[in-house]
């Protein structure tokens, strides 16, 4: 099913959406290709004609009709989620939640896109400058978090005065039909919104090749990442790029061990590990390095692996067998490398099913020769490595391609000042796992992609400056 210039359309092609704690198929949809995402594309150009000229009370508007329908059915959008995702379902529910938070965050910042007057360097001279929205703008959203990844781009976009066509992963495009049935009750003119599902190649070579398509904005690997920028290329896109992450988890001598091991079992195992702000690599300083092992491993042991919809659950499945293979693959690179194991390590047979569940993992003794040292995880695995200076951990926690987001756990301030301004990455929580808010940019530096999402940054995306000098003679 998709949506193209406010219709739902069908087509003989079909997709079977499997829910991945079972591997039941729990819907059938039908897909589309390069020729409806041109349609759609169509479309949103038309109506953007229109829809730029709207003031932002009337867009602000539209955006709170949405919110409000949302409101109504979070346990309804909840329990899809965890069905085509497989997150437990409390943490499907809070999702839902941010999803709704972002619409609206940006339903009052579409009333706050200011211009500037600038100082003239002529007294016959007036100058300005008017932000505009960019156009038609194509969003590709992932399968991890298939409802806020959607509203974190559709919602600084509308209310920048853009208009957007939007695919979703093809994994999980439930909770994305569910949010356009309510931009569709919500009342926004047609076009102004497009959904198309398919084949991610088809599709997004329809959207990186159209001149019409003024703005690209993807989450995803770094992999595909590059390959969307060099094709968007042709054309001058706009982009913005939400992509792969190797994040550093770093425990100092004077930290709180406690607390430190409950940041790790909250940005490591929430959703499966599958985030791209996961914790990837612990580092523990030698001399609290086996108490806090020691520790984490017994939290670790302590997790409820299961379905989504059971209650008390805390890990669910991986979203395939591919990312199986991966923890698979690693856990035994590790091994062979002369880690040990000491909580998990092993595919999970969940009540005797087929499932993809791997059990939630922490490796002690690792090394930076280790495919798991480099490769991002995507997965609820935990590996130890320790360090003995501040110098030592800096340069290792920087060795990385990526620069996303970063953890350092210590009690000293200006350690902790240090650490923020040295760590190469584009987002820091000190003592903090959790450090991702609405107000806040969020995005990374290096490969881990460019742009920002969130707050003020993230409408500022949707649009460009156009300076104006009036002489007045």
């Amino acid at each position: 099913m998709y949506y193209i210039n406010g219709e739902w359309h069908e087509s003989d092609q079909k997709e079977q959406i499997t829910n991945p704690a079972t591997l039941e198929v729990i819907d059938t949809i039908s897909v589309c290709g390069g020729e409806e995402t041109k349609a759609a594309i169509a479309s949103a150009k038309e109506a953007f004609k229109t829809w730029k000229k709207t003031t932002g009370n009337e867009r602000s508007a539209y955006l709170f009709k949405t919110v409000k329908l949302m409101k109504e059915r979070v346990d309804e959008l909840a329990q899809i989620i965890t069905l085509e995702n497989g997150k437990p379902l409390p943490d499907a529910k809070r999702e839902v939640l941010s999803a709704i938070s972002y619409l609206d965050w940006y339903a009052e910042e579409a009333k706050r896109i200011y211009g500037e007057v600038l100082p003239a360097s002529h007294q016959d001279k007036s100058l300005m400058v008017i932000k505009q929205p960019v156009g038609v703008c194509g969003a590709i959203t992932p399968w991890n978090f298939p409802l806020s990844m959607i509203t974190r781009k559709i919602a600084p976009a509308l209310a920048a005065g853009c208009t957007i066509v939007l695919k979703p992963a093809l994994q999980t495009p439930l909770s994305a039909i569910k949010v356009f049935e309510c931009f569709h009750e919500a009342g926004l003119p047609k076009g102004v919104v497009n959904l198309v599902v398919g084949p991610a190649e088809e599709i997004g070579k329809a959207l990186t090749s159209s001149p019409d398509v003024r703005k690209l904005t993807f989450t995803g690997s770094t992999f595909i990442g590059k390959k969307l920028v060099r094709d968007s290329a042709d054309t001058m896109k706009k982009v913005s790029m939400e992509l792969g992450g190797h994040a550093p988890y770093i425990v100092f001598d004077d930290a709180d061990i406690d607390l430190a091991v409950e940041g790790v079992m909250l940005s490591k195992f929430k959703n499966s590990g599958q985030t791209c702000i996961s914790t990837n690599r612990v580092y523990a300083h030698e001399s609290i390095a086996k108490e806090f092992a020691e520790k984490l491993a017994k939290r670790t042991a302590e997790l409820k692996i299961g379905d989504g919809l059971e209650e008390g659950t805390d890990v669910g499945p991986l979203i395939n067998e591919k990312a199986l293979e991966t923890m698979k693959n690693q856990v035994a690179d590790a091994v062979k490398n002369n880690a040990e194991v000491v909580a998990g390590g092993k595919v999970f047979n969940y009540d005797n099913g087929d499932g993809y569940f791997f059990e939630p993992t922490v490796l002690l003794n690792a090394t930076d020769d280790m495919v798991i040292a480099t490769e991002e995880t995507f997965g609820p695995i935990a590996p130890v490595f320790t360090f003995e200076s501040e110098e030592e951990i800096i340069e290792k926690a920087n060795n990385t391609l990526y620069g996303l987001a970063a953890y350092c756990y210590t009690k000293d301030l200006g350690r902790g000042l240090r650490m923020m301004k040295e760590l190469e990455f584009g987002i820091i929580g000190i003592n903090d796992p959790a450090p991702i808010v609405i107000q806040a940019p969020f995005g990374g530096i290096k490969e881990s992609g460019m742009g920002k999402e969130g707050g003020k940054f993230g409408l500022e995306e949707y649009l460009e400056e156009k300076f104006v000098s009036i002489y007045e003679n």
